[in-house]
């Protein structure tokens, strides 16, 4: 096994025991406990991700480009799929799919060379090791534990 996967699987499991021995009584029962914030920022074209409120991941993003708007505000994930193909835009892949609003939806690109700059239809894309990674905690914690903010 890589070290990269190792990391990324010593971070999930971290960040996935964390929330469930605080779940499960063994925390101190902090105002964020068992809670994904997930904060979009359209102008760094980042995300970065806090687990009970520590930061644990720090991505680049592609948001939408000129032509697409990604929505703002707090979101809750609505539902969630493995793999996902767009019905809007020819069959697009859309893997580790986290919807948000709508048709929109947090999810892997192959097009990693275009991370940090607006290219998408309004999604928010990651890189397909992040995206796996995201999709996992959602899981592990819960779509109701889970916020989604996206910010100018």
């Amino acid at each position: 096994m890589s070290t990269a996967i190792s990391a990324r699987l010593i971070n999930i499991t971290a960040a996935a025991l964390t929330g469930a021995a605080l779940l499960f009584g063994a925390g101190s029962g902090a105002a964020h406990a068992n809670q994904i914030l997930a904060r979009v920022s359209l102008s760094q074209q980042t995300m970065e991700v806090l687990v009970d409120g520590r930061p644990t991941f720090a991505w680049k993003v592609s948001t939408g480009d000129r032509s697409h708007v990604t929505p703002t505000g707090s979101f809750k994930p609505t539902r969630m799929h493995e793999m996902w193909y767009s019905k809007k835009y020819d069959n697009a892949p859309m893997p580790h799919s986290v919807f948000f609003s709508g048709g929109y939806a947090v999810h892997a690109t192959y097009a990693i060379k275009r991370l940090g700059q607006p290219a998408s239809h309004g999604c928010v894309r990651l890189h397909p090791d992040a995206a796996a990674d995201f999709y996992q905690l959602v899981q592990a914690f819960g779509p109701s534990n889970t916020s989604i903010v996206i910010v100018k």
